[in-house]
This record gives C-alpha cells, sequence and structure tokens, in this order.
C-alpha cells in the first residue's frame, strides 16, 4: 500500500493567513465572533510576565474564553490601535496539517501555532511579547 502526504494547497495558505488576521482583526474591530471562529475552544496564549514586587518573570496564560471576552471589550472605545493598525502575517512554515505564522502588530509580535482539523484551519497557540519587553 502507497501513502503520500498532500502538500499545502494556496487555499491553505489563504486560510491559515485568514486565522492570523481574525485574530487580531478581531480586537481592532471589537468582533468576538471573527475570533471564535478562528480559534480552537482549547487554544493557549501565553507569554512572559513580570512580578511587579520581586521582579522575578513568570509564564503568563490566556485561553479562548477570555480572548473571546478580550476582542469583546479591549478596543470597544476605538483607542487602543492606530486608525490603519499594522497587522502584517509571515506564514513561517506549513507542513501537511499544521502551520508555524508570525503576526507583527503595531506594539506586539505573536507567533502562532494552526492546525486544520476536519477541514478547518484553526488557532492552537500564541506565544507573544511587547516590542518593548519591559513592558511585561
Amino acid at each position: 500500500m502507497t501513502s503520500y502526504v498532500r502538500g499545502q494547497t494556496k487555499q491553505d495558505s489563504l486560510d491559515i493567513k485568514q486565522v492570523a488576521l481574525d485574530y487580531i482583526e478581531s480586537q481592532h474591530q471589537v468582533k468576538p465572533e471573527q475570533f471564535e471562529r478562528s480559534a480552537h475552544p482549547r487554544m493557549v496564549k501565553r507569554t512572559f510576565w513580570t512580578n511587579k514586587k520581586t521582579g522575578k518573570e513568570y509564564l503568563r496564560e490566556t485561553f479562548t474564553d477570555a480572548m473571546i471576552l478580550l476582542a469583546e471589550t479591549y478596543n470597544i472605545n476605538k483607542d487602543k490601535f492606530p486608525e490603519d493598525p499594522k497587522k502584517e502575517v509571515v506564514i513561517l512554515d506549513i507542513y501537511n496539517k499544521i502551520a508555524s505564522v508570525k503576526l507583527i502588530a503595531d506594539d506586539w509580535v505573536d507567533y502562532m501555532h494552526i492546525i486544520k482539523l476536519n477541514g478547518e484551519w484553526k488557532l492552537v497557540n500564541v506565544l507573544w511579547q511587547f516590542n518593548d519587553a519591559k513592558e511585561h
């Protein structure tokens, strides 16, 4: 029996890019449904943070439900992003049903893992930091 790995298509690349755009645009446009359609229910977003009392860094995690709430509230006054926010999506690698993506926004960078499940690309991991690491 012969097996083969089907390579990604142009549509896969477009869909992967759209997942990253949905992630950031949901915050720009206050559209939690846009985030929800792009993220797996078990998505985890992580960064390092600094304990203000001790100065010690630790791993900070956010999950899908909190990100949906963030998209619903973060930019409600339309004052968190420039009028024309930066949202540069770079697909770093695609291998069959997994992809690594870099999103360059105005104040931070996100590295994302996106997976194709049941024919749909979904965001499963985000590792991010502010451009100025001192903000953490």
